[in-house]
Order: structure tokens, then C-alpha cells, then sequence
């Protein structure tokens, strides 16, 4: 029976966009794309949310692959929490209704050491009994040692775990380690619908 809703952060409770973070810049064009490829999908960045890195050591070599004109853009992209978060719709609903259920109501994110400063500014996030950032175990999903870690810090059963993530490979990983999983695919009626499909007590989604 499931008794506890483990949530993924980005793409999941507020939205992951590098492109809406980079436009919010005024950037676009050649500019736009340098960025997006040279911080955004760059090993480094990787490494910021496995905590091997710290955000000074990626921002000197973000710099040195980019031209001066794009490095202040650079320092806005690693630190982008810092400006406007955007929620996903109608998720922070579904969290408290949950929590009102009596389900436990847990985070497990890949995201660097910042994100415990800036989640309680995620609405929803008081609902929360606990969390686990991957940057402050030096783990990453879909690693099934970090599923183990979030398990045996929380005390929580896998049996009675269902975890929800944007990305199949992190669900995946998830259900290596005895937990179920729900891929969230942006559809909120789809997410009720699935939780009710596995015995969770939500109200439909709009049809």
C-alpha cells in the first residue's frame, strides 16, 4: 500500500526550461545557444548538482569557453534560483490534498546545496517531511544508491513509496530499488488519474 508521495523538484514542482532562463535574460540568437550548450549541457553542470563541483569552479570554466560579453549571463544561469521560479500548475493542489490524505509527502532532487535555501519558496513545500538534495550526498539519480540513502534517512519502506519524476531513467531507478514510480509527462488530469489507478485517493482531474 502506498503511504508516502516522493516528488522529484524540476520539471516536476516548478518548471525546468534553460531556454525560458536564458530568454529571461534578453538573450537570443547565437548568444542563447552558446549558453544553453556551453552551461546548461555542459559536464559541469552535471557536476554542480553531484556537489563535485562548486559554482565558482564551473563559472571559471564556463568563462573560459564563452566571450566576456556572456559571462555576467553566465553567473545569472548557474545562480538562476535566485530570480522568478515558476510553479507548475495546479501541482501544489495536489500536494496539499495529498498531505490532507494522511500520505507522507517527501523530495528527492537532483539539484545542487542551494536548492535547501530556496525551496520554501516552491508553493506546496510546507507539506514536506523531508528531503534529500543530491549535491549534499555526492549522488545522483537514477544511482540506486541514492534511492537507498533517501530510504534509510527518511525510514521510510519501499514497498510503500511512489515516486513521481519527469525523467523514465530516474523512475526506473527508482523501482530497482522497490519503489513504484509515476513518469509526470506535464498533464495534470493524466498524474490524478494514474494515482487513482494505484489506489491513491485523489479527486479526477478535469475531463
Amino acid at each position: 500500500m502506498i503511504r508516502n508521495v516522493v516528488f522529484d523538484m524540476g520539471g516536476v514542482l516548478i518548471a525546468w526550461d534553460p531556454a525560458r532562463i536564458v530568454a529571461r535574460l534578453g538573450l537570443s540568437g547565437e548568444d542563447a545557444q552558446l549558453l544553453l550548450r556551453e552551461v546548461f549541457q555542459s559536464v559541469e553542470w552535471v557536476s554542480l548538482d553531484r556537489g563535485s563541483l562548486s559554482e565558482q569552479a564551473a563559472l571559471e570554466r564556463f568563462y573560459s569557453r564563452l566571450p566576456r560579453r556572456l559571462h555576467e549571463a553566465a553567473v545569472r544561469c548557474v545562480f538562476w534560483w535566485k530570480d522568478e521560479l515558476w510553479p507548475v500548475p495546479g501541482m501544489a493542489e495536489l500536494i496539499q490534498e495529498l498531505d490532507g490524505l494522511g500520505y507522507g509527502i517527501y523530495l528527492l532532487s537532483n539539484a545542487t546545496s542551494a536548492l535547501n535555501g530556496y525551496f520554501r519558496r516552491i508553493p506546496g513545500s510546507e507539506h514536506f517531511r523531508g528531503m534529500l538534495v543530491s549535491a549534499d550526498w555526492k549522488l545522483l539519480k537514477p544511482q540506486h544508491e541514492i534511492y537507498e540513502t533517501f530510504l534509510s534517512e527518511q525510514k521510510l519502506d519501499p514497498a510503500e513509496c511512489l515516486f513521481l519524476d519527469d525523467y523514465p531513467p530516474n523512475i526506473e531507478g527508482a523501482g530497482r530499488c522497490g519503489m513504484q514510480g509515476l513518469v509526470f509527462y506535464q498533464d495534470m488530469e493524466r498524474l490524478r488519474r494514474e494515482l487513482r489507478s494505484l489506489g491513491v485517493g485523489v479527486k479526477e482531474g478535469k475531463e
